[in-house]
């Protein structure tokens, strides 16, 4: 029954995930798909070293102000909390 359906539907699901992406790969040929293609890409080179983009003073000030908040409240032991932390586990030595 399920691979009646998925055999009736699959076709439709390729043609229409292809319809979707299919204008990504290809070149943008309207001056405003162009644009928009330039600006994602634009994007992508500014986001690219884990940073906020364009940032405001407003907006660092309160990203600033929140990580000292953060800092008080839980008193890490590493002081950067931008960064996950690493954690390591051990096996237990089950050999015996």
């Amino acid at each position: 029954m399920l691979s009646q359906r998925l055999a009736i539907n699959l076709p439709k699901i390729l043609k229409r995930n292809f319809g979707i992406t299919a204008p990504a790969f290809l070149e943008a040929k309207d001056p405003i798909q162009k644009l928009f293609i330039e600006k994602i890409r634009e994007y992508k080179t500014k986001s690219s070293g884990g940073k906020l983009v364009d940032p405001s003073p407003e907006t660092e000030k309160e990203r600033a102000s929140e990580l000292d908040r953060l800092q008080k409240q839980y008193n890490p032991t590493n002081s950067n909390m931008s960064e996950f932390p690493k954690f390591q586990f051990k096996d237990p030595d089950v050999t015996q």
